[in-house]
């Protein structure tokens, strides 16, 4: 291993490769991160951060265990049936599966969202039945994650074969993207859960991530560079909505701070002239 290891110190080329393979993986480490933190919001605050540090540990394991199956792996893109002339192969069966059910979660939540009586869902707290049922929430959380850490891992390994051919650089760029994922988790969960219009962003990302999915499953290739660009743009557009609620809500705060003050001047005045036109009181 370490002999493998040891030429590619030196090959500029692979460390071009490493650099470009880390920036991708971060990249699709991002569409996993939104879908573990919109999960994990659901459940106790207590369970949270445990819930998605297990969650990307599993999209760890996962990555390293197909990195370890790379032949294997390979053959997922081989067809394995066609219909009217379009071949299908585990690639692409995973890829639709994966998507419909990004599909299907993002438009139940944004339902939950905007239905002012929603339906209990799997990962709602029950106050009346205590910790056993947040136990359960939170195994429910964990069984989706996985479901989802699959279809993102093997994305993600198809990526990094298709770009370089080296096992060493896939391993360090897996395990760079992990962490990065580890260290924004709660700082990206926590802003979610404080801002609701971000939420909503967010569960819109998931549904177009779906639809990506399905769109590739189907062999529609859709430039991974638009979706993010059009990402990136809905994000700042929000982060310029969020600015300007704080830049109000500062505005409004002055306002009643001031209007508080020039009352409580006014009752002084009003005090003293009461004082000075009643001097025997």
């Amino acid at each position: 291993m370490l002999d493998s290891i040891t030429p590619l110190l030196s090959d500029p080329a692979a460390w071009a490769a490493l650099v470009t393979l880390i920036v991708m993986e971060v990249v699709l480490g991002i569409d996993n991160l939104i879908f573990i933190s919109i999960l994990s919001n659901k459940l106790p605050p207590e369970h949270r951060s445990r819930v998605r540090r297990i969650g990307i540990s599993l999209a760890l394991v996962m990555r390293l265990g197909l990195l370890s199956t790379i032949a294997w792996i390979v053959t997922l893109t081989a067809p394995v049936f066609s219909v009217m002339g379009n071949a299908f192969s585990w690639k692409d069966m995973i890829l639709i599966a994966g998507g419909l059910f990004l599909v299907w979660k993002a438009t139940k939540e944004i339902h939950h969202t905007v239905d002012p009586n929603p339906s209990r869902d799997l990962l709602d707290k029950d106050k009346d039945k205590g910790a056993s049922v947040m136990i359960n929430n939170a195994g429910a959380a964990i069984f989706q994650i996985i479901l989802i850490d699959l279809v993102f891992s093997i994305d993600s390994i198809l990526t990094a074969v298709g770009m370089t051919e080296h096992l060493p650089i896939m391993v360090v760029a897996v395990l760079v993207a992990i962490t990065v994922m580890l260290v924004a988790a709660d700082p990206l969960g926590d802003f979610i859960d404080k801002n609701p219009s971000v939420v909503m962003l967010a569960l819109g990302f998931l549904l177009m991530i779906g639809m990506v999915l399905i769109a590739e499953g189907f062999g529609a290739y859709v430039p991974k560079g638009y979706i993010y660009a059009a990402m990136a743009f809905s994000a700042g557009v929000e982060v310029l909505n969020l600015l300007g609620r704080h830049s109000s809500s500062k505005r409004e705060k002055a306002l009643e701070a001031r209007e508080a003050a020039n009352l409580a001047e006014a009752r002084a005045v009003r005090a003293e002239a009461d004082a000075a036109a009643d001097p025997a009181g």
